[in-house]
């Protein structure tokens, strides 16, 4: 993994990860990875995140099942910005839809235009706040 050291972290020791479905290119979510949430998905092969409002690790799925399983890895031109090609369990938005881009933008408003998969009362019911 010696390439990780190469990217290009920002201030706060972190790149951007766009993740997309890796059969239908669907893009399900960004987020933001360390070098050790980097280094810890390509050990599992499970997707791991640095939380900016909890400032910590943490393992897509850990609370709702909802796993993302890494099939492949690409870096952008400037190596700041990731590519992870998931296989996607459940929903990867925490509202319940299947991609955290479930808005669309029409005229001056949102209109939801998602797929929603889950309820996030019903799975969140046991996350301590």
């Amino acid at each position: 993994m010696y390439w990780v050291k190469d990217l290009k972290f920002d201030a706060n020791g972190l790149v951007a990860a766009v993740v997309q479905d890796w059969r239908t290119s669907e893009v399900l979510m960004l987020a933001f990875m360390s070098a050790e949430s980097i280094e810890k998905t390509l050990e599992t092969g499970r997707m791991h995140y640095w939380s900016r409002s909890r400032k910590k690790l943490w393992l897509k799925g850990e609370t709702s099942g909802h796993i993302q399983s890494v099939k492949s890895v690409a870096v952008d031109c400037d190596a700041d910005a990731l590519l992870f090609r998931v296989e996607q369990v459940g929903g990867a938005c925490h509202e319940g839809y299947r991609s955290c881009f479930f808005r669309q933008v029409e005229g001056d408003g949102l209109k939801v235009v998602g797929e929603k998969v889950f309820e996030p009362e019903a799975v969140y019911s046991t996350r301590k706040g």
